[in-house]
């Protein structure tokens, strides 16, 4: 019998927070979804923060993910940028710990690695492979959801060889990992 499992990935953000879940069942990959959280319409950033949670849970609720994977903040020249970003991925983060799902952060270039072969690969790049590999019919306007996508396919196709990434299975598994950031 081969095992079965759900992988959430998500790529956080503030205006739109794109999510991808896929099936793995023994060595191959399902696509079940693929969506987006819109917030652009929204002008208080905690309610956004909200928003996230929320939404984050409710996928947790409703798909019972058994891993999590989540694109890690970039860092870039702009620090505002930078810190409600990591505010949006520390709020779904927040979210898949207090389910006691596990957490595995990647870096951008690494999802890209996994997913093209190139670490700078562009969005598009990214995307049209997802289309293959998965056999997807047509790909979503905005491309933050085949994002969130290919954090998932990345964790899969990383499994069990988890090095240079920060994995949660709780909240003292985080702050065990982060003992710098809490100080």
């Amino acid at each position: 019998m081969s095992k079965e499992k759900i992988i959430l990935g998500i790529d956080p953000g503030t205006t739109i927070m794109g999510f991808g879940l896929i099936k793995v069942v023994g060595k191959t990959m399902q696509f079940i979804q693929l969506n987006e959280l819109d917030l652009k319409k929204y002008d208080d950033h905690y309610l956004k923060l909200k928003l996230i949670f929320e939404r984050t849970i409710e996928l947790i609720d409703t798909h019972h993910p058994d891993e999590i994977a989540i694109e890690a903040p970039f860092f870039g020249k702009n620090v505002q940028s930078m810190l409600k970003l990591g505010r949006a991925q520390g709020v779904a983060m927040a979210a898949g710990l207090s389910r006691e799902v596990p957490i595995t952060e990647y870096s951008p270039k690494k999802i890209k690695m996994a997913i093209t072969g190139n670490g700078n690969a562009s969005k598009e790049q990214v995307a049209k492979m997802l289309q293959s590999l998965l056999g997807m019919k047509t790909l979503p306007k905005n491309l933050d959801a085949t994002d969130g996508l290919a954090a998932a396919v990345c964790h899969f196709y990383n499994e069990g060889k988890v090095e240079g990434t920060k994995s949660y299975t709780g909240w003292a598994s985080f702050v065990k990992q982060n003992e710098k950031r809490i100080k």
